[in-house]
C-alpha cells in the first residue's frame, strides 16, 4: 500500500509539473513514505533523514519531506525531532502536496494530517508507475477492525471503497501501458463494497478485462472471506491461487485479546475450506509471537496451528507496541530474548515446512509469468512466480522475454526457491 501511494505521489507531482530523477544528488525535492506498523520502521526513516541531513547541509535549498503514517502520527514533532524535515503530509493529505510546496518555497514550513474519511480515495488520480509486469490498484483505503495492536485505523481512518468504474478503468490503463500482472489493494480487500459490488463481484469483473492475465489480491481478513470468493478463485484461471489470510495467533484467549473476531477453530476451518475448493492454493499468514500476556502455552498453540495448517509461507513479527493503540495501555510483559526465542523458533519450524511442502513440487509442471533475469545468479537466469506465490528460476537460451508466462518443469527446491527447466 505505501508502495502505491509512492506511486500516487509520483502522479500527482507529475501532473504538477514536477520530475522525477534516479540519481538523489539531482534532487531539489527528496520525499520519504513512512510505515508506523512496527517501531522498527520508524527507527529506520529516523535513520534515513539523517543520512540526508549533511546533503541538506551542503545544499540549503533541497526540501526534505516526510509523508505516510509516521507523518500522520507525530506530526509537527517530526520537524522538531530533524532540522532537516522542511513538511510532513499524512497519508490523506497528499493531493495538498504542491500547495505544500509552494507554500515551503514561500519561507512557511507547514504539516497537513488531516484524515477525510468521507471522501478521499485519490479515485481521480492516476499513479505514475515504473515499468514492470506487475501493478497495484488500490481498491479501498482504511479499516474497521481495530485490532488491539494496530495504529493503521487512526492513521488511515475508516474504510471507503473506490467507485467500480473507476477500478475498471484503472486496470485498463495499466494493461494498455503492458502490465500483465494486477494486484488488488486493501487493509482488509473482503470487505470492499460499493452499491451492491461486493469484492467477489468486483474480482471477477476485474478478470473480464482483456490484457490482465493474473490478478492477485492483498491483504484479506478472516472474518469476512467467504466461500463466495473461493469459488471465483477455484473456477477463473487468471485469479491466482494465491490467498493472504493473517492468523496473528493460534491461541483463543490471544485472539479474544488482539480482538481479531475469531477463534483457532475456524480460522482452521476457512484454511480447510480453501483447499477443499481451490485445490492446493498457496496459503501465506502473519503472526505476531510476544503479544502482551502470551503465555508459553499460547505460544505452543501457535506452533501447533503451524505445524497442522502447514503453510506455504509464514511473515513472522515480534510485537511492538504502538501508542493510541488499545494494546499500548497493557504491560509488554515479554522480554525481548522470549520474543527473540520464539520468533527464531517459529522461523525455523517454517522454513522446515515450506521445503517440505515445495519438495512435492520436483517433477511437476508449473506456469510462471517472467518477471525478468535472476540477479543473484549467472546469465543465462530467469526468475518468476507460480500462481501459488512461489518464487521460480529457470535457465534460458533467449527463448522467453519479461512478461510471458512459460511452463517451466521442477527439478529441485532450495528454501523457498523453485528450480526448474524450461519445456
Amino acid at each position: 500500500m505505501n508502495k502505491y501511494d509512492s506511486e500516487l505521489v509520483a502522479g500527482i507531482l507529475k501532473s504538477a509539473g514536477y520530475e522525477a530523477v534516479d540519481d538523489i544528488e539531482m534532487a531539489d525535492i527528496v520525499l520519504i513514505n513512512t510505515c508506523s506498523v512496527r517501531e522498527h520502521a520508524e527507527r529506520r526513516v529516523l535513520d534515513k533523514i539523517d543520512s540526508y541531513y549533511t546533503a541538506k547541509r551542503k545544499s540549503p535549498h533541497t526540501i526534505i519531506g516526510v509523508l505516510g503514517c509516521m507523518a500522520e502520527r507525530l506530526g509537527p514533532k517530526l520537524l522538531e525531532m530533524s532540522p532537516a524535515v522542511s513538511f510532513a503530509l499524512g497519508p490523506d493529505a497528499y493531493r495538498n502536496l504542491p500547495n505544500v510546496l509552494e507554500l515551503h518555497r514561500s519561507g512557511r514550513p507547514h504539516t497537513d494530517i488531516r484524515i477525510d474519511t468521507n471522501t478521499e480515495t485519490y479515485t481521480d488520480i492516476y499513479p505514475s508507475r515504473c515499468k514492470g509486469i506487475s501493478a497495484w490498484i488500490a481498491i479501498m483505503r482504511g479499516c474497521n477492525n481495530f485490532c488491539s495492536y494496530c495504529i493503521v485505523p487512526y492513521l488511515r481512518g475508516r474504510e471507503r471503497s473506490r467507485p467500480v468504474d473507476d477500478i475498471l478503468d484503472e486496470t485498463r490503463k495499466i494493461v494498455n501501458e503492458g502490465f500483465k500482472e494486477i494486484v488488488l489493494l486493501g487493509q482488509n480487500v473482503n470487505s470492499y463494497r460499493y452499491g451492491d459490488v461486493d469484492f467477489p463481484r468486483l474480482i471477477e469483473r476485474v478478470s473480464q478485462i482483456d490484457g490482465a492475465e493474473r490478478i492477485r489480491f492483498a491483504t484479506s481478513h478472516p472474518k469476512d472471506l467467504s466461500p463466495d470468493l473461493l469459488r471465483i478463485i477455484a473456477g477463473n484461471e487468471k485469479i491466482c491461487s494465491h490467498i493472504h489470510l493473517a492468523v496473528q495467533s493460534g491461541s483463543n484467549a490471544i485472539l479474544k485479546a488482539m480482538n481479531r473476531n475469531y477463534t483457532r477453530e475456524h480460522f482452521i476451518s476457512l484454511i480447510t475450506r480453501a483447499r477443499e475448493i481451490i485445490g492446493d492454493p498457496g496459503i501465506y499468514t502473519d503472526i505476531i509471537v510476544g503479544y502482551p500476556g502470551e503465555s508459553e502455552q499460547d505460544f505452543e498453540d501457535t506452533i501447533d496451528l503451524v505445524e497442522q495448517l502447514r503453510f506455504d509461507g509464514v511473515f513472522c513479527f515480534k510485537y511492538s507496541p504502538r501508542e493510541g493503540t488499545k494494546a499500548y495501555e497493557l504491560k509488554d510483559d515479554i522480554s525481548e530474548e522470549d520474543k527473540a526465542t520464539r520468533l527464531i523458533r517459529l522461523n525455523a519450524l517454517q522454513k522446515q515446512i515450506a521445503f517440505e511442502r515445495n519438495s512435492k513440487l520436483i517433477g511437476s509442471m508449473q506456469r510462471i509469468l517472467v518477471e525478468g533475469p535472476d540477479k543473484k545468479r549467472k546469465a543465462g537466469h530467469f526468475m518468476g512466480r507460480t500462481d501459488t506465490n512461489k518464487i521460480a528460476i529457470f535457465r534460458h537460451k533467449n527463448q522467453v522475454s519479461v512478461g510471458d508466462m512459460v511452463d517451466i518443469r521442477i527439478n529441485e527446491v532450495s528454501g523457498m526457491t523453485l528450480f526448474g527447466e524450461l519445456i
